[in-house]
């Protein structure tokens, strides 16, 4: 499966468009973890455990729109996007969506 960010990939041309595809998913850390990001919150520095928690996310939300353009039958995912939302204090939602696309 090609997945790019951009409309179109170089040296290939597009035969079909088959549609928005998609995938998220919403994760939040323990307690624990939570409070040792709040302390370094304080004091300063990379929130460690959150860029943990994103990166996660991100990966996972990737792989659903990924397996959701193949039950499409789809070559490729073009124009590919992230966002993020806050849904809870401590708890994200990571969205991954593109167009699924066959190639020629």
């Amino acid at each position: 499966m090609i997945v790019v960010n951009t409309e179109t990939i170089p040296g290939r041309e597009i035969a079909e468009v088959l549609g928005l595809v998609r995938g998220n998913t919403i994760r939040a850390k323990h307690l624990g973890k939570d409070i040792m990001a709040g302390l370094r919150n304080i004091v300063g520095g990379e929130l460690l455990e959150y860029t943990e928690m994103i990166s996660e996310s991100r990966e996972e939300a990737l792989n659903r729109m990924i397996t959701e353009a193949e039950k499409l039958k789809a070559d490729a995912i073009v124009n590919v996007r992230f966002t993020t939302s806050q849904v809870a204090s401590s708890a994200a939602e990571i969205l991954a969506y593109g167009t699924a696309v066959r190639l020629k």
